[in-house]
């Protein structure tokens, strides 16, 4: 850990960062998000409040993972797949929990099922392969708890150094899994970034509001967005706070 910070180096032989403006199909951006690299962090160490309020599961972080840095190590390589994916949708939490604890008899979700919300469809997926990145991000703490966050610092030092996970990571669908090392000293980089300068366009930067302090199963998307500019195989993520950032009203 340097100034706060934390590098992991990641990697896999998948990836989809899909684009949101494809509707059907889904089309990788040309290297992770930083939705994605969060999630990744979150993956390996997450602390916070979990409780319910009647029906509503509610959770109430204690920080969040601010991505600053996204090194690209491997050039972007697409690959053309063709995924089958079911088209009915897990019910909300309220009635998973109702399954788990017998009160109602479970149903499942039929692949071969002959109705509108049943069933599967073939999509077309243009995927990333042979990927790997370098990440940095850092603990941004929540200001309505006043908690020791260098505690937090060294829990995700320790965690991700013997390679722990609440969860497998995974690279924008959970079928590709990521693969992460812990980076004790980054300025004693042994892979250079890969030779890459690219304007991506608007990028999506999360779905969620990172500035909440609760979070409810019921909240909807917020959706944010950023001009990205890859330089020298490096993008520079700014603060979730900056006026870079493009907020939703």
């Amino acid at each position: 850990m340097a100034n706060g910070t934390h590098t992991l180096e990641v990697w896999g032989d998948f990836a989809c960062f899909t684009r949101p403006e494809m509707k059907v199909e889904r089309f990788s951006y040309p290297l992770i998000t930083p939705s994605a690299a969060r999630g990744i962090f979150d993956a390996i160490y997450w602390d916070g409040l979990r409780e319910r309020q009647g029906r509503e599961s509610i959770m109430r972080p204690y920080f969040h993972w601010q991505v600053t840095r996204i090194e690209v190590l491997e050039l972007p390589r697409y690959i053309a797949l063709r995924r089958n994916e079911v088209k009915g949708r897990v019910p909300g939490v309220a009635i998973l929990n109702k399954w788990m604890s017998g009160e109602e008899q479970a149903e499942p979700l039929w692949a071969d099922g002959t109705d509108e919300t049943t069933g599967r469809t073939q999509r077309q997926t243009m995927a990333l392969k042979n990927v790997r990145y370098r990440l940095t991000a850092k603990i941004v703490p929540k200001p309505a708890f006043c908690q020791d966050y260098s505690k937090f610092n060294a829990c995700f030092e320790r965690r991700a150094k013997q390679g722990k996970c609440f969860q497998q990571p995974y690279f924008g669908c959970r079928e590709f899994p990521a693969f992460f090392e812990y980076v004790e000293n980054p300025g004693a980089k042994i892979q250079l970034p890969a030779a890459m300068d690219q304007h991506l366009g608007f990028m999506l930067y999360d779905v969620f509001d990172l500035r909440k302090e609760t979070v409810k199963n019921t909240d909807k998307p917020f959706i944010t967005l950023f001009d990205a500019y890859v330089r020298s195989g490096v993008l520079d993520v700014p603060p979730f706070d900056s006026d870079k950032v493009k907020k939703s009203c």
